[in-house]
């Protein structure tokens, strides 16, 4: 067992590219830090509306997107509730995201994090942020986006994050206002589109992004391969209708070398569902028991029964042989172990026509 060794009775769990430890997921609530023209610095508010949003936050000043643009794009996008958080100034006056992010990180149900800055260095702060919360089983990812970044930039972005917990999207784009704006508007809409997708397994490759009506550049098909090749999920304009290619996470590689693992956004996102979903259904079942083998074997039919579940509804596409035992080190210690196969979204479609003339 690789995972951190508690004292406070629980379920735990932890995971790896090939087998998970027991666990349940949270709704999709998008957390938001931004810049604000009112409200109080690093307190978490509940928004469910855009009104409600500039009622609490304000209006942002001409040509500035911050808190209320982020609203806007999200709820536009399907996000049905945000935690928000004004982002405030330090003692030298300089913006402080860690502290709306740290505000952020005790959220139980907070599944998406975005905000409005387009700096590397805050979404390295962010990137900690979300890999800590999740590491404490509040599971989540980020979404951001870049400003006035060419292809390689881009890429150079994602290899600085390489999470499989940060999705980086781009380029800039254009609003349905006619003003351009950076891909942190993209990164929300994204954001808004994966909270409001319901389906952890369903890619959200050609997704229609409301509030957004073009592109700061035309991504030809060697520009789009080296972004998703480069962890970067790329937005294109077909027909009038913008949408993510890719749903990509800036994870690439690993101990120096290159990895695709956590590469498709669905696989993290199905991660995310299978094991808070298994770890809630014990917590709850299993709060007062014994560790005797009777017991252990109803969790392990639990478990399955669990698995049985998502694998209906093609969230996994298959799984191993579930394990249960007393661990041998610490008596009040049951391990639970078990395989599965994500189920993967249809990327790609090759056609081969074979003509009889």
């Amino acid at each position: 067992m690789n995972s951190t060794i508690h004292e406070r009775p629980g379920v735990y769990s932890s995971y790896d590219a090939s087998s998970v430890v027991s666990a349940r997921a949270s709704a999709k609530t998008i957390g938001a830090a931004a810049v604000a023209t009112k409200g109080e610095a690093n307190k978490v508010q509940l928004i469910t509306s855009y009104e409600e949003g500039k009622s609490v936050f304000g209006e942002d000043a001409s040509g500035v997107y911050g808190m209320s643009a982020l609203l806007k794009v999200l709820f536009q996008n399907g996000a049905g509730a945000v935690k928000a958080v004004a982002v405030g100034e330090d003692s030298n006056g300089t913006v402080d995201y860690a502290s709306a992010f740290a505000a952020l990180n005790e959220e139980e149900d907070v599944g998406i994090v975005v905000c409005d800055s387009a700096e590397t260095s805050v979404h390295q702060s962010l990137k900690t942020s979300v890999e800590n919360a999740s590491a404490a089983r509040r599971e989540r990812i980020a979404v951001v986006g870049g400003a006035e970044e060419t292809v390689t930039q881009m890429t150079d972005h994602a290899k600085a994050i390489n999470s499989e917990r940060v999705v980086l999207v781009g380029p800039d784009v254009t609003l349905d206002s006619g003003a351009e704006a950076s891909a942190v508007l993209a990164a929300a809409a994204v954001a808004g589109v994966i909270a409001g997708g319901g389906d952890a397994s369903v890619p959200i490759n050609g997704a229609e992004l409301a509030g957004i009506n073009g592109v700061s550049k035309r991504l030809n098909d060697n520009e789009i391969d080296q972004l998703v090749r480069g962890g970067v999920t790329p937005i294109e304009c077909v027909g009038g209708v913008c949408s993510p290619v890719r749903g990509i996470t800036t994870k690439t590689s690993s101990g120096g070398a290159a990895d695709t693992t956590w590469r498709e956004l669905t696989t993290i996102l199905i991660v995310d569902e299978v094991i808070p979903t298994i770890r809630s259904a014990l917590r709850t079942r299993f709060a007062r028991s014994k560790n005797t083998a009777q017991s252990r074997g109803a969790i392990r039919s639990q478990v399955v029964l669990e698995l049985e579940e998502m694998k209906s509804r093609e969230i996994v596409d298959s799984y191993g042989e579930v394990l249960v035992s007393a661990l041998k080190s610490d008596p009040t210690v049951c391990l639970v172990e078990f395989s599965f196969t994500v189920a993967h979204g249809l990327n790609r479609i090759y056609l081969t026509a074979h003509i009889t003339v």
